[in-house]
């Protein structure tokens, strides 16, 4: 039994079972733990809602729980509508289920809305609040592990959470052709060029310093010899650097700024799609929309500059 479900739910409600038996199978197939935290705190409120058997799982009861979190940001509804219809192909699958409610209910649609990129001057003065490219030497770890750790999520346009999983293993530092192995969503692996020289040698000197062999990256200083630093400890590092440096920047634009430098730089959509590790190219459009914008913004400066001379 799944202790947080049954903490929260308690032993006897009908569903209690059914869910630890779905996370379990879950971490069985390799999802990672952020996937399986989310799906747990969704399908525990969910079940808050609908303390019946699983069988009386049907349409109605999804119905009512989505109207009682309709004032739920459009993103937020839709990943709660995905984690219960995930459970529900589940018990299906399991002979809980004898159809799937899920059917009958509407999918999702959140806005589509542009990144947010930060702008490069920004992410430099946050990542030389935390130490320069050239440390001293009596540096503490924490913070060079903290600014190669944030650096590595910026040059490679990972997520916060993909760079905190990185393992040394998934390095390879050959002279000229360096690359990172990256562990994405749905168990995805995808390959990334490190093509930095100055990001390398700090890379590389952070290595030398810890003398990690294999083995998590990056590891937490409460747990320097075991598992990974966590992402809500970068996320609250994070904050406190953006802070220091005096600048607001959420830490999945560092993501949003590599993939906006690199389509501006005319790399193509496939590419940067691939780089990023995007399911599909429609999603990495948008930062050719938030190309247009750039570009619109330039138009319109260079009209103000004629308007100005023309008086």
């Amino acid at each position: 039994m799944d202790p947080i479900v049954t903490e929260r739910l308690g032993l006897e409600h009908p569903l209690t079972r059914h869910l630890s038996d779905f996370l379990t199978d879950l971490s069985n197939a390799g999802a990672s733990v952020n996937t399986i935290r989310g799906y747990r705190s969704d399908l525990i409120a969910f079940a808050a809602h609908h303390g019946e058997e699983i069988g009386e799982l049907t349409a109605a009861p999804v119905r009512a729980y989505l109207s009682e979190i309709a004032g739920l940001a459009a993103t937020t509804r839709k990943r709660k509508r995905a984690a219960v219809a995930s459970f529900c192909k589940w018990a299906i699958r399991h002979d809980l289920l004898d159809a799937n409610p899920m059917d009958r209910i509407d999918t999702i649609r959140p806005p589509k809305t542009l990144p947010r990129p930060a702008a490069a001057a920004d992410v430099a003065k946050v990542l030389n609040a935390i130490c320069s490219r050239r440390p001293r030497k009596d540096l503490p770890l924490d913070r060079l592990r903290d600014r190669v750790l944030f650096e590595t999520a910026y040059v490679c346009g990972a997520r916060a959470a993909e760079a905190c999983g990185i393992y040394v293993e998934d390095l390879d530092l050959r002279l000229d052709d360096e690359h990172a192995r990256i562990h994405g969503k749905g168990g995805s692996v995808r390959t990334v060029l490190l093509d930095d020289r100055g990001y390398l040698t700090l890379l590389k000197l952070y290595l030398a310093r810890v003398g990690y062999t294999h083995g998590p990256l990056f590891r937490a200083s409460i747990n320097g010899n075991g598992g990974p630093l966590s992402y809500d400890a970068a996320h609250h590092r994070w904050t406190r650097y953006c802070t220091a440096a005096g600048v607001d920047i959420d830490i999945h634009q560092l993501r949003h700024a590599h993939a906006t430098e690199l389509i501006n730089a005319g790399v193509s959509i496939e590419a940067v799609r691939r780089r990023l590790g995007h399911a599909s190219t429609e999603t990495t459009q948008l930062y050719t929309l938030l190309d247009d914008k750039i570009a619109d913004a330039e138009i319109r400066a260079a009209r103000r500059r004629r308007d100005r001379a023309a008086r």
